[in-house]
Order: structure tokens, then sequence, then C-alpha cells
């Protein structure tokens, strides 16, 4: 790997004196790791209740056609496209006496307490075009808060420690309370789809997890502390800032595989509860599949901690991705009864999101020094704005395929479905995100090159050369 330019040296190091970040070596408190992973179980939940069960819920309880919701998706994703971004560099560059992150995830309190239930409850008597128009702004005003808060949250991740096995620890308590969030979304789930008057208990489950949700980011945001020394080192716009992100060559193959990753886990989530319920004909098994998927992946969080540090970040993100793949692969055999095969291949995925989970997260922290040491600027609202957006991007790109596939092949909610129908969603199920595991693992494996010793030597560099301006 070429050593990277340092175009912005001088800057940065004016900028960097009396930093607070912790060096090789030293260990964040407990305290600091809970104030920050807390708040995420909440926005998980709602996160997580939209992604698994919205779409489904928006075609047979809403009666909204699947192409409709396909198009809201992509409406979504465009919007994504502006707000991501936007949020990521205004994060960079607010500077007040509470930080530079923690003023927005304030901000996220109160409308996280009511977009859900906007969201999840439009009124009775809308139908049709209204309820379509009141769909699509709901799941916007929900994408904005989301990105109000999860964009400054994950940037304030990677801003916690310099070193790089610490910034694994960071994001593994991160996806804990993602997952714990997960688990309380699934007997969410259970309740929808076993409730009598399904619209009723979406009002109360969207209400309560907002409130939740809005509580438990108020809490991490007054807890948490940021360092002062990042303060006032975001890029000078919006345009400069992308066009960084873009220079970067480890950054951008990220993107490009991140995207193709979340592709197949996107999937998982939209397709799933049509696959238990016309594929596999066992409707009241989604709940039990969800749990198959993500207790492995609860319990191998601290595995990933574990592998990273001994094997490094790069090997264990890449074998993940291979391991989701064929999982995902082997699904596409399953029919009418199979629940235990589709059990078992649930389960392999579990384990490869776990690690990924944790290592992905750490790994892109680390190619954000890369963009220091080239540009003397700490600028992680915009990388995470921008793999943010790629996460979205990918739940609507596969929202609008599913949409469209599940139209153009005459799905009819509640009903038998034709086996063109099915067949389209046994291939958006498996055989799309197979596809892009495996195809986002050979381009990772054959193009990503930033590895722990190009990761040692930057870091190094940038230690001495914050010493050397205080």
């Amino acid at each position: 790997m070429t050593e990277p330019s340092d175009r912005r040296e001088s800057a940065g190091a004016e900028n960097a004196g009396g930093s607070a970040s912790s060096t090789a070596g030293e260990r964040l408190p407990l305290g600091a790791l809970l104030a920050y992973g807390v708040p995420t179980a909440g926005a998980s939940f709602i996160a997580f209740l939209l992604t698994l069960y919205i779409f489904k819920y928006a075609t047979d309880v809403l009666l909204i056609a699947p192409a409709a919701m396909g198009l809201i998706f992509a409406v979504a994703r465009i919007w994504d496209a502006i707000s991501d971004p936007l949020v990521g560099y205004l994060s960079d560059r607010t500077q007040t006496r509470f930080g530079r992150r923690r003023p927005w995830l304030f901000g996220a309190v109160i409308p996280f307490a009511l977009v859900p239930v906007m969201m999840w409850s439009p009124p009775e008597h809308l139908d049709g075009l209204w309820l379509i128009v009141w769909m699509t702004v709901a799941i916007l005003a929900y994408e904005t808060v989301l990105t109000i808060f999860f964009v400054p949250h994950l940037a304030l991740g990677g801003e916690l420690s310099m070193d790089r096995h610490e910034r694994t620890r960071v994001f593994a308590f991160r996806q804990v309370a993602w997952s714990l969030g997960f688990f309380a979304c699934v007997g969410a789930v259970y309740l929808l789809t076993t409730a009598e008057d399904k619209r009723a208990m979406a009002f109360i489950l969207s209400g309560v997890g907002g409130l939740g949700a809005a509580g438990l980011i108020l809490f991490g945001a007054i807890r948490l502390r940021e360092h002062a020394s990042h303060i006032g080192r975001g890029a000078a716009s919006p345009l400069s800032a992308f066009k960084d992100v873009m220079s970067n060559p480890p950054a951008r193959m990220l993107i490009f595989v991140f995207l193709i990753e979340n592709l197949g886990i996107a999937t998982l989530g939209i397709m799933a509860p049509y696959f238990m319920q016309y594929v596999i004909k066992a409707e009241s098994a989604y709940s039990l599949m969800l749990l198959f998927h993500f207790v492995p992946s609860l319990l191998m969080i601290p595995v990933g901690v574990m592998l990273a540090r001994r094997y490094g970040k790069r090997l264990v993100w890449g074998i993940s991705m291979v391991i989701s793949g064929i999982s995902y692969g082997a699904s596409i055999f399953a029919g009418e009864g199979d629940v235990v095969w589709v059990m078992f291949w649930v389960t392999g995925t579990g384990i490869a999101v776990g690690v990924a989970s944790v290592v992905g997260p750490s790994l892109q922290a680390d190619v954000i020094d890369y963009d220091e040491h080239r540009t003397g600027e700490r600028k992680e609202g915009a990388y995470f704005a921008l793999w943010n957006f790629v996460r979205k991007a990918a739940t609507g790109i596969t929202g609008a395929l599913a949409g469209f596939a599940l139209q153009m092949t005459g799905f009819e909610p509640n009903m038998e479905q034709t086996e063109g129908t099915l067949l389209s969603i046994r291939f958006l199920y498996a055989g799309v995100p197979a596809i892009a595991m495996l195809l986002g693992a050979t381009l990772y494996f054959t193009r990503f090159r930033f590895d722990e010793a190009d990761h040692l030597r930057i870091r190094a560099e940038l230690n001495e050369r914050n010493k050397a301006s205080r």
C-alpha cells in the first residue's frame, strides 16, 4: 500500500492540541461504553420493527400495493442521498460547549417519540392515494430522525478511542445494545403477527417503543462526553468532504463492499415473512426464525472481538461474508415444511453477521485515520453518513425490487400464490443475498489492501504529529 500524502498537515496540527483520545493500550471505562451503547437499543427496536414487518404490514393490513411500497422506499433513498451527507457534514462542523455530536442526539429525542406512531398508525379513514401520501411522509420523517441520531452517534463511536482494538470493543458494546433492541422487536413482531387487531397492536407497540427509544437517547446524550480536540476539524464544505471520502482508496472499496453486504442483510428483513408464510407455509415460525438468526449473532459479538484481535479485522470480516453467502444460498432449496433446514442456515447467517457487526464499523473507523493522515481533519460524520446511506440504500433497493417483483408475478395478500410468485419470493430471499455476499467477499479479498500494519504505521505518525503540536 502506498504511503498517503499529507495535504493538510499544518491545519491538523494547529487544532489537535489537548487531545483526550485514548492511545494504544488504554481502555475506556465501562460507564463510557454503556453510555454509548445503551441509546442504540431503543433505536434498534424502532428500526427493526420497520425493517422486519412494515412492508408486509403495509401490503397485508393497510392493503397498499407492493409496487407503491417499493416506490416509497425508493423515494426515501433519494431523500437519504441528501440528508445523510448533510447531517454528517453539519455534525462535523458543529461547535458547542456540549461538543459536536451530542447536540444532534438531544435534537433526536422528541421526534423519536412521535414519528413511529405516525408511521404505524395512519388514520383509519385514509385509503388509496391519500394513504400512500401519508405513508410516504411518515417514512421520510422516520428516515430523517434516524439520520439525525445514527450518523452523529456512529461518528462519536469512531472518536471515543484512537486504539484499533479498543474501537472494536466500543462497537461491540453498541452491537450488544442493538441486539437487545432486536430481541424486544422479535416479541413485538410476534404480537403483531398473532394479534386479531393488528392496527391497534401496532399503535401500542410504536407508542411504547418510541417513548422508550427517546428516553434511552436522552440518557446517552446526557452521560456521554466528547474530545474537545476534535471540534472545529471538519471539512470546509460538503463537497470537499465528499471528495475526500471518495479519494480515500480503502474507504471507497469499503463503501462498495458494504453496499453489497447490506443488500443481502436487507433481503432477510423484507422477504423473510413472505418466505415463511408462502414458501415454507409456517408463518408462526417467523419469530423463531428471527431468534435463530440473532441469538447466534449476539453470542458471536465477544468472539468477533477476540478473532479481530488475533487474526486481524480484514481477514475476519471477509470470512464472515463468505459464510453469510453460503448460508443464504442454501435456503433457496427449502420448500413447504422445511423449517429445520431454514433454521440451520439462518443460524449460519447469524454467526457471520455477529462477527461482521463489530469488526466492520471498527475497520471503518481505522480507515478514517487514513483520511486524517492525508487531510489533517477529523470528519467521522461525513464517513459514517455515507456508510449509513449505503446501509439504507440497500434496504431501498431491496424494497423496490421486492415490491415490483411481487406485483409483476401476481402476488395476492393472504392467498395461495402462483408458482411464479413463489419462485420470485424464493430468489429474492435466498438467491439475491447469496450472490451479493459472495461477490462482495471476492471484491473485498482481491481489492481491499488496508491491513493492521498500515493502520499501525499511520496511527503512530498521527500520534507523533499531535504530540508535536501541543
